[in-house]
């Protein structure tokens, strides 16, 4: 046992202190800062979320345009469906989904919960849906 100022320490401790060092503090805060980050970022998202409406379907900007220059307005039943097809995806574990309602189709991005675009069967041009791993039909 060594004695340095009032505290008594053993060898081991002092091996220990000197030459296997804990991480520093500016890495344990860089390592804690990773996980709070994550849980910040989760509980923005959550809030967020909440504001919207729980499991809210959001539009993309693409998406709120194609709605508007094909004059697309949703009731509030078509959303309801919208977010059950939505849900009937991410139980299926699909990732991105054509979701067809009435004579309606969106692709959706289900882990964000958010459609990507829209049209209606009137509109023009061929209709081939690439870059989707599943389909629901409402």
């Amino acid at each position: 046992m060594n004695r340095i100022g009032t505290q008594t320490y053993s060898l081991e401790q002092l091996a220990d202190t000197y030459f296997n060092p804990k991480q520093s503090s500016v890495e344990e805060d860089k390592a804690s800062a990773a996980g709070s980050f994550q849980e910040v970022l989760q509980a923005k998202q959550e809030a967020y979320n909440k504001q919207q409406g729980i499991g809210a379907v959001l539009f993309s900007k693409h998406a709120n345009e194609r709605l508007n220059s094909r004059n697309i307005h949703l009731t509030e039943k078509q959303m309801e469906r919208l977010s059950n097809g939505i849900e009937q995806a991410r139980d299926k574990n699909i990732n991105e989904s054509l979701v067809m309602l009435d004579n309606l189709a969106f692709i959706v991005n289900i882990r964000n919960n958010t459609v990507i675009t829209a049209l209606d069967q009137s509109g023009t041009g061929n209709h081939v849906f690439t870059n989707i791993d599943g389909a629901v039909i409402i």
